[in-house]
């Protein structure tokens, strides 16, 4: 396994365009969703940091992926507090996400040179973000703020990267919207891993769903 730098991380989050992102208690479930996800063609994937004893589900997914699927880069999501970002980069977290804005978790980040991608949901909080060294912003609550927050922001700072999360469905029209507007890379959970799909253990449809929404990307981007 290569460990790449915070910069090509960053690079390759802008091609591939997409961030699967899940969690579960049962640690082969994961495992499942994850080899599935990295057969349908992702090669990010966050971890929601989310039940008790979280980190130990991700310790094991760790070691899974870095045999079973090399070129996955894992990251942890729903990170509040530095010490929960220092446990998960001492674990082997790439890249962290939070669904707020947090000076202290973009400092750990920055002092061990990992990517932090921080929730805003404003212009001020995207700002903060880039003074604090946040290459890409997580755009949260997607689905409240809309792809035209988006267009309004791109135009006062073209240089600003997002990636929506929580209002990105499977619909080629919703993700060409996004993408149409300026996003660097899109979010998806419950839209790419359904519910009643992990119930029923039809780990083909997501590896279908994530190889469906990569292709409408490439598509998108193309034109």
């Amino acid at each position: 396994m290569i460990k790449l730098s915070r910069p090509e991380i960053a690079i390759k989050m802008k091609e591939s365009g997409l961030v699967p992102l899940f969690y579960h208690q049962d640690q082969e479930l994961v495992k499942e969703v994850l080899s599935a996800a990295y057969k349908g063609g992702a090669r990010f994937f966050e971890f929601t940091h989310r039940g008790e004893l979280a980190h130990e589900v991700f310790t094991s997914l760790v070691k899974f992926s870095r045999q079973e699927c090399p070129e996955m880069i894992l990251g942890v999501g729903s990170v509040v507090d530095a010490g929960t970002a220092s446990l998960y980069m001492n674990l082997g977290a790439e890249f962290v996400v939070s669904p707020v804005i947090r000076e202290g978790v973009a400092k750990i980040c920055n002092r061990r040179k990992v990517l932090y991608l921080p929730g805003c949901g404003s212009l001020t909080e995207i700002s903060q973000a880039e003074e604090l060294g946040c290459e890409i912003v997580k755009l949260f609550p997607a689905a409240v703020l809309g792809s035209d927050f988006v267009k309004a922001i791109k135009g006062p700072q073209p240089w600003t990267s997002i990636m929506p999360s929580g209002g990105v469905s499977l619909e080629k029209q919703n993700i060409k919207k996004w993408f149409t507007a300026g996003v660097t890379c899109v979010g998806m959970g419950s839209a790419l891993i359904p519910k009643d799909v992990i119930e029923n253990a039809d780990f083909k449809s997501i590896k279908n769903n994530v190889a469906k929404v990569l292709e409408i990307i490439s598509e998108i981007r193309s034109k």
